[in-house]
């Protein structure tokens, strides 16, 4: 035997014993799947693999034929599960098209004496699935083109806070939650020009020996009196000539943190100038002549802070020496880290109206999540709102010197309507999440949804609940977007856009609460745990990013075949009928899942066309009630540390039957060697466009690439940037010139988008992850464009201190 004939020997062992134990993957893979009610393919596909290495071995060429079958067999199962979807066929299709490529290669063919009738078959199969795979790089099933409309209809909306335009001076730039600029000089046709203006870097990073895991960046700064102002990571406050970048002056409240905190977060701060003829929250004048301008500062151990915008002093007459302890003022319970006010507060002529979070999953022996209202010259408690409170508006007495434990909190940003006078505050459920057993009728009155509140005295105007006995986190975690929408007739009528973890958008009358855009009640699944209970209906806005079906096998996704079997059998061994599956001791798979479609980033509006920009998730995540027990290795007992301190992982729940553990719906192999890819076929993140006029979404678009999502992982490294569609945490920022802007991706870019058709028409690398929400102002003429790229811990971005400014460059400006 000649030694070509020994090296194309040893070829052909090697390749069946590949095939061998790819099959007995797949036969293993597939007899699990068929008792977990999953599809047959994986069983088949095995055995034909097997089959076909038997032969390989015997140096049979019937084995090519065999394996043909077994090709074209999953190219047809492939088309008709999935379709021409790229992401789709490549994990069902990769590893047999590559075994297939291989058996055709002439040092295994030629030891199988092959001839033509063996191995055309097999090539057939090999190029018709290449073709598909080509053909579907051109047929995206996901994407929708279209074009909003360009025209002004409404060329002077609103302006109550009487806004100039060159400033950005609250949260969204007004509290109507609209994070739009009216500054036109950067726009779709020279954004493409953009170039990094200066770079401010705060020093302020992660402290593993006391910051928790979910430690985060997200502020997005104010600007006016041509200075920037936003907290770091430990809520130090920055002063910041935004002309320059040069510091002015920093403030340290000196948080008081540990790793047993569920967060480490602030999303800004908010500011308030004095009016002329300015009186106080009883109506008297206001005397004083501390802090004529002031940044109004949330810091996450439970304190409210006030400093003045000019020096960076704390304001002396607020609170106790300038500030208001929120944690330990009237509070059931005051452990450090269980309230945490993480979100920019409404700021009235008069009052601060203060929304906090409440630890997720802790127990049923947690600070309450009660909205107050504090005189904004003297921190006094001016009114409340404590939700599951039969009364919600009583104030602390003798009689009643505690807020309601576990009362339902808003952790995200209210808005404030000054013409009508009225706040509305996005409401999460009460603590714990996933089993609402506990709860009594008033706990369960408002949330999850939007309360209306008069600001000046907290009383309820109305209410919209968007689910009810919520078991899945669906908290309304955006700021609600205040728009002015143009009818057919011509007239103007207030709106409030709501856009919801569960994807629904949902659309009011924002004087009444009235819908305007139809939310019928539909059927959900029932079956709750023991002792708890479902509503046998949800409310669905005929508005929304979820997809149109529940997930099926279509939806699970996978590297390769290997893996997409696992994600398909994990995928069958949950418990899943569609949305609003309850959860159960099974696991129960939770689509939209925990971190929702919509997280706090919103929506970005232009009220003038009328139009928003948006970028929806679609991770899905897994919810298992873990009950208690003795001996149940799986909870943790009193004397625990009381789970993962995230939100996800073990949460302990002390005081209800179940702990619960949750986490994304993600790929168990790749997960055991810390990588993270979801089971859910991408695209896991996108951009779209809605016509607010016709509550139609007109465009929608993959958005962001593979580059850095293996970041954090034991394989740190950079991937292709493939567009794939990835997750974004954070928000959009519109403008008038046309262009949308947005940083939150899991790839580190900052991206413009055309507004009109949502393509991206300039992007630009970012030293960090930028899960926050980018901002535009205004100076000398000169329009900047800032986002802060500090990382983020949860979403496993690279962390950073990176305060970044855009403009074009200066010979450009007139253009």
């Amino acid at each position: 035997m000649s030694s070509t004939s020994r090296t194309g020997g040893i070829w052909v062992s090697l390749v069946a014993i590949l095939m061998a134990i790819v099959g007995l993957l797949l036969v293993a893979g597939g007899i699990y799947s068929i008792s977990e009610g999953g599809p047959f393919y994986y069983l088949i596909s095995g055995l034909g693999t097997l089959l076909s290495a038997f032969f390989v071995h015997k140096r049979k060429p019937i084995g090519l034929a065999v394996y043909a079958v077994v090709l074209l067999g999953t190219l047809i199962w492939a088309l008709c599960v999935v379709g021409l979807d790229l992401w789709g066929l490549v994990p069902r299709l990769d590893v047999v098209i590559v075994i297939g490529f291989v058996l055709l290669l002439p040092f295994i063919r030629r030891p199988l004496a092959a001839n033509l009738l063996a191995t055309l078959p097999l090539g057939v199969g090999v190029v018709l699935s290449a073709l598909a795979l080509v053909i579907s790089i051109f047929m995206d099933p996901y994407d929708i083109n279209g074009s909003l409309p360009a025209e002004q209809v409404n060329a002077s909306p609103a302006n109550p806070e009487n806004v100039p335009d060159n400033d950005w001076p609250s949260y969204a730039r007004t509290q109507d939650g609209n994070h739009w600029s009216p500054l036109a000089q950067i726009n779709s046709q020279n954004v493409n020009k953009l170039k990094v203006a200066w770079v401010l870097r705060t020093g302020d990073l992660p402290d593993p020996s006391r910051d928790p895991g979910e430690a985060t960046n997200e502020a997005t700064p104010l600007e006016f009196d041509n200075t920037l102002y936003f907290c770091s990571l430990h809520q130090k406050v920055f002063a910041v000539d935004a002309l320059t970048g040069k510091t002015k002056w920093v403030f340290d409240p000196k948080v008081n943190v540990n790793p047993g905190f569920q967060h480490l977060t602030c999303r800004g701060v908010s500011a308030h100038t004095m009016p002329a003829n300015a009186v106080d929250s009883s109506g008297q004048p206001v005397t004083t002549t501390d802090c004529a301008k002031r940044i109004i500062a949330m810091v996450n151990d439970g304190r409210m802070v006030e400093i003045d915008a000019q020096t960076g002093k704390v304001c002396q007459g607020f609170g106790d020496n300038g500030q208001v302890d929120l944690r330990f003022s009237h509070q059931p319970y005051t452990t450090v880290g269980e309230y945490a006010p993480t979100s920019p507060p409404v700021v009235t002529d008069k009052l601060i109206i203060v929304n906090s979070a409440v630890k997720d999953n802790g127990s049923v022996h947690q600070p309450s999540g009660a909205t107050r209202a504090y005189d904004v010259y003297t921190g006094k408690l001016v009114w409340v709102f404590d939700a599951a409170n039969p009364d919600p508006n009583e104030m602390p007495s003798e009689e009643h010197p505690h807020f309601h434990p576990n009362s339902p909190n808003s952790w995200s940003v209210s808005s404030y309507d000054k013409n009508l006078n009225m706040v509305y505050i996005p409401m999460g459920v009460g603590t714990p999440d996933q089993w609402g057993g506990y709860r009594d009728k008033d706990a369960e009155r408002y949330p999850p949804g939007i309360i209306a509140l008069n600001a000046d005295t907290g009383k309820l105007v109305w209410f919209y609940q968007t689910v009810h006995h919520d078991l899945w986190d669906m908290d309304v975690s955006a700021q609600p977007n205040l728009v002015d929408v143009t009818q057919k007739d011509g007239s103007l009528v207030p709106a409030i856009y709501i856009p919801t973890k569960s994807g629904d958008i949902f659309v009011l009358d924002r004087r009444t609460g009235k819908p305007i855009v139809p939310a019928p009640e539909v059927p959900v699944p029932g079956g709750a745990a023991t002792g708890d209970h479902t509503s046998p209906t949800q409310p669905h806005s005929q508005l929304t990013m979820r997809p149109d079906a529940p997930l099926s096998d279509r939806d699970i996704w996978g590297a390769t075949i290997l893996d997409q079997m696992v994600c398909s059998v994990y995928f069958h061994s949950l418990r899943y009928e569609g949305p609003f599956t309850p959860p159960s001791t099974q696991g129960t798979l939770v689509f939209p899942g925990d971190l929702g479609m919509f997280e706090w980033g919103g929506l970005a509006v232009d009220p003038r066309r009328e139009v928003a920009f948006t970028n929806p998730i679609s991770i899905p995540f897994v919810s298992t009630l873990v009950p208690r027990g003795p001996g149940n290795p799986r909870w943790p007992d009193a004397n625990s540390k009381g789970g993962s301190g995230g939100e996800t992982g073990l949460q302990p729940n002390y005081g209800i039957p179940y702990a619960i553990n949750l986490h994304p719906f993600l790929d168990p192999l790749f997960a055991k060697i810390g990588l993270f890819l979801p089971c859910r076929t991408p695209p896991w993140g996108a951009v779209a466009g809605v016509d607010l006029r016709t509550n139609k979404v007109i465009w929608r678009h993959r958005n962001g690439t593979l580059r850095d999502s293996l970041h954090g992982s034991i394989l740190p490294i950079q991937m292709p940037p493939i567009k794939i569609g990835v997750p974004s945490l954070g928000g959009p920022l519109a403008t008038a010139g046309n262009v949308a802007f947005l940083t939150s991706t899991q790839d580190y870019y900052i991206r413009a988008y055309d507004i009109t058709t949502g393509k991206v028409i300039w992007q630009d690398r970012l030293p960090a992850g930028a899960q926050s929400s980018p901002m535009t102002y205004s100076i000398n003429g000169r329009q900047y464009i800032v986002t802060y790229a500090g990382g983020h811990g949860s979403f496993m971005s690279k962390m950073g201190d990176y305060l970044i400014a855009y403009a074009l460059p200066e010979k450009d400006e007139k253009k």
